[in-house]
């Protein structure tokens, strides 16, 4: 398989490619990883405002790793993904930055369709954070032929995946919500963790 992007040792081999066509498909949730550091920073404040039960999910450890599944695609050399990047500090947004600009190409994605967690968006809007610039662990973006075969193939391992956009003609970086336009990407943002005076911490991505 040829891949590029930000893999788990920095930027990979330079021989993979997006072309107009691809899908985007996004593995894993987005912000959670800041959404649980939220947790163990500001507790208190989230237990005024959501019931015990809702927020024992941030204590849940999620029994899958996007890291590994990549490593497992880089070694069969058959996988559809021709791209990657990891998303980390500054969220998917950051991410998909970086990816559509390693190849100079345009991208056209629907945030609404990013897998996301109910606590993540319940946080996001108590503290008036963008949960698409929240630190993001654990979470990759690929650019890859047949996305939805792909993403039935994460699924099937107990990933969350979703096709949330396609590669296109140009260098515009199109985003969406919920199918309507609303703008153009802007060049990365601080981690929305800034703002709670929490710094990114080096987590498994």
């Amino acid at each position: 398989m040829r891949t590029a992007g930000q893999g788990p040792g920095g930027f990979g081999k330079r021989d993979g490619f997006m072309e107009p066509g691809q899908d985007l498909v996004m593995a894993g949730y987005t912000g959670f990883s800041g959404t649980r550091l939220i947790g163990e920073r500001r507790m208190e404040d989230l237990r005024k405002h959501f019931a015990p039960g809702f927020l024992r999910c941030l204590n849940e450890k999620e029994h899958y790793s996007t890291e590994q599944w990549m490593n497992r695609e880089l070694e069969a050399g058959s996988s559809p993904v021709t791209a990657y990047e990891f998303a980390g500090e500054g969220g998917v947004l950051a991410a998909l930055w970086n990816l559509s600009g390693i190849f100079n190409r345009g991208v056209d994605v629907d945030l609404r369709l990013l897998p996301m967690r109910q606590v993540t968006v319940e946080v996001c809007e108590l503290f008036e954070l963008n949960p698409y610039r929240l630190y993001s662990g654990n979470c990759i973006l690929l650019a890859a032929e047949g996305g939805v075969s792909l993403v039935r193939r994460l699924r099937r391992e107990g990933i969350p995946a979703e096709v949330v956009g396609c590669v296109t003609k140009g260098i515009a970086r199109q985003i969406r919500h919920g199918g309507e336009e609303a703008g153009f990407l802007e060049r990365p943002q601080p981690d929305e963790l800034f703002k709670l005076d929490i710094a990114p911490q080096i987590l498994p991505l």
